[in-house]
């Protein structure tokens, strides 16, 4: 192999390494090459362990074999005899293949493609009308078996190291789920039993006023209660589809009024103004989809208190598109992909009570319409969620 054989390798496997996709790494290796090293046909054979035979992972055609029958063209027979028998195989054209029917003129190349030491897989060439493959050709084949195993070795790596990435914030997700719903269970008991307890007491009696005040107490902490254990039932029935959807036409802007007119019975306060379009009925679920907007509305509340909330929606193209903003903090942008994640919670509000559940159930319920939910935020100017929704979801 001459000065110039190896700076060209050099500069295709520096390439190679600089590509973050595996397959469009396993193109740069291939094609480069193919000035120096002419097959028509390239394939990369894995072990499956479910189906117990081969799975073709990668495949390209690059010249005369491009409308040849799969077996001629991708070289499968080889790559069995590759890992039967562990070594390199080269197979010629049959004895009589002569002609100018160049696809019956197969030469097969096939090398073992070793992943984490253990024989995983083969590197089927395929060459159709010769001529044989040189020995230079079989040294630069068997660099690119080694360096298309280092490439799917890197792609399974990533592969688990993402999944273990998930399995890892799933985990802390939930260990900070039980932490927070074990605050969040304590917080109404311990009021609920507190004032039961005085209201008990035999050497103490109470003014009306005062036990009116506390069962007022008591009575909003059980409605806080009931509404967590709502909410954590209710995630896990989404989760597990459980659920039944009863479709049927709803309003959309007047299924939003009613919910906001109910928050502002308990908050009249907060500042809500709209902006709504002539809107079709909407083929949905209006309990399921006002749970979303009531989450939306407790989740303002919760992290942009004493901000207007503007509601738009507008129809277009047989979707109703749906604003809902606040002028509150914002949201950092690192944690916006996560906040539709069951039990999620944004670091740094854990003085805010809250399970993590609200949007994931909103996400959760606008799926089943067959709709999409997202959120944009800008530190210091607010956060806006957006809902898209099908008039006819089965369309």
């Amino acid at each position: 192999m001459d000065i110039s054989t190896l700076s060209l390798l050099h500069n295709i496997f520096q390439e190679v390494q600089g590509k973050q996709d595996w397959k469009a790494a396993l193109d740069t290796l291939f094609v480069s090459l193919r000035g120096s090293f002419v097959y028509d046909n390239v394939a990369i054979y894995l072990i499956d362990p479910q189906i117990k035979g081969l799975e073709v992972v990668y495949a390209r055609a690059k010249g005369r074999g491009r409308k040849a029958e799969a077996e001629a063209a991708w070289g499968e027979s080889t790559a069995n005899d590759v890992l039967a028998s562990g070594k390199m195989v080269l197979h010629l054209p049959a004895q009589g293949a002569q002609g100018t029917d160049r696809l019956a003129q197969a030469h097969l190349l096939g090398i073992p493609l070793n992943i984490g030491s253990k024989l995983s897989g083969a590197l089927v060439f395929i060459r159709f009308g010769g001529p044989e493959f040189s020995d230079l050709q079989i040294q630069i084949g068997s660099l690119q078996a080694f360096w298309s195993a280092a490439l799917i070795e890197r792609r399974d790596l990533q592969e688990a190291r993402a999944e273990l990435d998930s399995v890892q914030r799933q985990m802390r997700l939930q260990e900070d789920f039980v932490s927070t719903i074990s605050h969040e269970l304590r917080t109404p008991l311990g009021f609920i039993k507190g004032y039961t307890t005085s209201l008990l007491r035999q050497d103490t009696i109470w003014d009306e006023t005062t036990q009116r005040e506390f069962l007022n107490i008591i009575d909003e902490e059980a409605d806080q209660l009931t509404r967590l254990l709502e909410d954590m039932l209710e995630s896990a029935r989404l989760q597990s589809k459980t659920i039944q959807f009863k479709f049927s036409p709803v309003r959309m802007d007047a299924l939003v009024r009613d919910v906001a007119t109910r928050v502002k019975t308990r908050h009249p306060e907060l500042k809500i103004t709209f902006d709504v379009q002539p809107l079709p009925p909407l083929h949905g679920d209006g309990f399921r989809l006002s749970q979303v907007f009531e989450n939306l509305f407790s989740n303002a509340l919760k992290y942009a208190p004493n901000s207007e909330i503007k509601i738009s929606m507008w129809f277009h193209d047989g979707k109703i598109r749906i604003t809902f903003a606040d002028h509150g903090d914002g949201i950092p942008e690192e944690y916006l992909p996560f906040i539709f994640e069951r039990f999620y919670r944004v670091p740094g509000e854990r003085t805010v009570t809250g399970t993590g559940l609200g949007l994931y159930i909103c996400r959760q319920i606008v799926l089943a319409h067959h709709g999409n939910i997202w959120v944009e935020s800008a530190l210091g100017k607010g956060t806006a969620f957006y809902i898209e929704l099908s008039v006819d979801p089965q369309h």
